[in-house]
Formats: structure tokens, C-alpha cells, sequence
């Protein structure tokens, strides 16, 4: 047996009070299930399509049953998922006809491709013939095809954060995916900075903080409004937006690329919320804190924002200025002084 200190470099474990799985040499294994659940509902949840006879959307996603994991040993990521899904889609027909059918994806596994999917579109029973069901089993089925292929590709990227530790040599090794269509529809909001996940480093995130201030022609209580009202939030960001605006409530927004939960409400004075892009390290949240400041005609709007990874600096100031500060001044005509 070597003497202590001269065994092989790799196992190194009793020599740190932290464990840490150092070389990736040990097996470890983490559970995606949950996490999985709820990033296909995301994924699918509102997919559309169109022609000249109308329109179809998926509206609910009824069954998510399966289970999800990643194995890591010797630094090598091992997928392990298997999954039986259902959802229902609505159509409409340019004559203003509502018709329901379902979908059914019973065979998304790691060891199927993408193209071998399995998925199946119907028309409910007690429905009328519509050439919407054919859409939904072309153009449809296609959009579905990718978003589960974008599913994988998150899995392998955004969950995967920490599993590979830095080697000896400093270097991780991080599996590839390709960029599927679906992720790229689904971060509209990235276009001022890059969707790729940050380089899965296995430690500690490296953060800065900054404020931002802005002026708008309104009072404090109705700027304060704009980020608490679900109609609001649709309005000044043109798209689906889910918003609970109450201490503890989530929200999401602009197509889930953005989401978190308010953490602290000052009626007409001040917001905290757990705020983050999609695409940051797996629960990865920064701090917002929104301060209203009645001046005159006027209200100043300071947003301190602490967390925030260091290379998603820049995106992050850029977002809020576009996303929100803009877009609200030209919703709501907060940014011209009429006279």
C-alpha cells in the first residue's frame, strides 16, 4: 500500500475537508427529474403554428411521466432519460371555428433520435373534420420535434453546471449540443448578447453589481403598477406573461427567457425580487431592488441589481433598458411630455 501523500494523485479526497470530487475521478449522479418535468411543460406550453386555414397552439400539457439523470464518471456525462408526454392543442379556423385535439410523445428517450420520435396528433372525437388537424400533424409535429430536441440540448448544457469539476490541469470538459431552432425562438430577448449557457467552470460564479436609473413621465404608483399587473407586463413586452404580483409571487416573461419571484413589495416604493435569464447557471438568481422616487412630474426609477454573473454584465444592462425601460415608455407614453 503507497504511504500517505504518494498514492495516486487522483485520489485526493482525504487530503480536503470538502470532498470535493477533485479529477471527476468518482462516480456522482444527480436527479433531473423535476427540473425536467418542468422545462418541457415550458418548452411545449404555447408552441403554434399557422396557414391560410388558421391557426393551432398547444395550450396544455396534461401528462409528463418519466424521470431524468445525469451520471458523471471520470469526468464523462452519462444522460439517462426516458419519457411518456401528452397535451392538448386548439385550433382555429380562419372563420373564427374552435376545434381540440391531443398529442401524444410516448417514446422520448436517450435511446431514440430525434427523428425517430414517435408523435401522435388526433382530433378529438365529438370534433368536426378540419384540415386544421392536418397543420397540427405536419408543421405542428415538427415545431414539437424541435422543441424536444432543444429539451436534450438544455439538459446536456444548463443542468449539467457543476457536475464536472475543474481537472488538475484546470480544465473541465463540457459535452456539446447543437443550437436547435426551438431554443432559438425561444430567446427573442437574447438577441443584445449570447444564448449559449456560461462555460460550466464546476465553481463558484464569479459576480459583480451595478444600478441603472431612469426617469418617466408618470407617478410612482403608476410606474409601480406596470411591474405588478399581469395586462401591463403582456402589454409593454408584447407577449404571454405570467405574473403574481404579490410577496412570494413568481413571474415570467418575455417567452420564459425571463422569470423569478418577488421577494419584497413597498406599495408605490419600492420592489426586490430573485430575477434571472434562462439561460444562467442552473438556479442562479441575481437580486433586483426597483426604488420609486416621486420627483415633481416625474418619477426616477433606480434598479440596483446585485449577482449578476461578470459576463452577463452587459447583456443585463442592455435587457433592462430595452426590455423594460424602453418598451414601457412606448406603451404607456411615460417618456413624451405633451404640452
Amino acid at each position: 500500500m503507497a504511504k500517505w501523500g504518494e498514492g495516486d494523485p487522483r485520489w485526493i479526497v482525504e487530503e480536503r475537508a470538502d470532498a470535493t470530487n477533485v479529477n471527476n475521478w468518482h462516480w456522482t449522479e444527480r436527479d433531473a427529474t423535476t427540473w425536467s418535468s418542468d422545462k418541457l411543460k415550458f418548452l411545449l406550453l404555447g408552441l403554434g403554428v399557422e396557414n391560410e386555414e388558421g391557426s393551432c397552439e398547444v395550450t396544455e400539457v396534461t401528462k409528463v411521466e418519466g424521470e431524468a439523470s445525469i451520471n458523471n464518471r471520470k469526468g464523462k456525462l452519462i444522460f439517462f432519460y426516458e419519457w411518456n408526454l401528452k397535451a392538448t392543442w386548439t385550433g382555429e379556423s380562419k372563420a373564427g371555428v374552435k376545434y381540440t385535439g391531443t398529442i401524444e410523445v410516448p417514446n422520448l428517450s436517450d435511446e431514440n433520435d430525434m427523428e425517430d420520435l414517435d408523435i401522435s396528433v388526433s382530433l378529438n372525437k365529438d370534433e368536426p373534420e378540419t384540415p386544421l388537424t392536418n397543420l397540427m400533424k405536419t408543421k405542428g409535429a415538427e415545431k414539437i420535434r424541435e422543441a424536444l430536441g432543444s429539451y436534450v440540448g438544455f439538459l446536456k448544457t444548463e443542468f449539467t453546471q457543476g457536475m464536472i469539476l475543474p481537472t488538475a490541469n484546470g480544465v473541465a470538459k463540457v459535452p456539446s449540443t447543437s443550437q436547435s431552432k426551438a431554443k432559438q425562438d425561444k430567446t427573442r430577448i437574447s438577441s443584445s448578447g449570447s444564448t449559449t449557457a456560461p462555460v460550466n467552470t464546476g465553481v463558484k460564479i464569479p459576480t459583480c453589481k451595478f444600478s441603472i436609473k431612469e426617469k418617466f413621465l408618470t407617478s410612482p404608483p403608476e410606474l409601480y403598477r406596470v411591474f405588478l399587473n399581469q395586462e401591463m407586463v403582456q402589454a409593454f413586452t408584447h407577449a404571454p406573461a405570467s405574473v403574481e404580483g404579490e410577496r412570494g409571487g413568481k413571474f415570467r416573461l418575455l417567452e420564459g427567457n425571463v422569470f423569478g419571484e418577488f421577494t419584497e413589495l413597498v406599495p408605490d416604493e419600492k420592489i426586490v425580487m430573485k430575477w434571472r435569464y434562462n439561460n444562467w447557471p442552473c438556479e442562479h438568481y441575481a437580486t433586483i431592488t426597483m426604488t420609486f422616487l416621486d420627483r415633481n412630474s416625474e418619477t426616477e426609477l433606480k434598479v440596483e441589481c446585485r449577482g449578476v454573473p461578470d459576463n452577463e454584465e452587459e447583456r443585463t444592462k442592455e435587457g433592462w433598458k430595452r426590455y423594460y425601460f424602453e418598451a414601457i415608455k412606448q406603451t404607456f407614453g411615460y417618456g413624451a411630455r405633451l404640452y
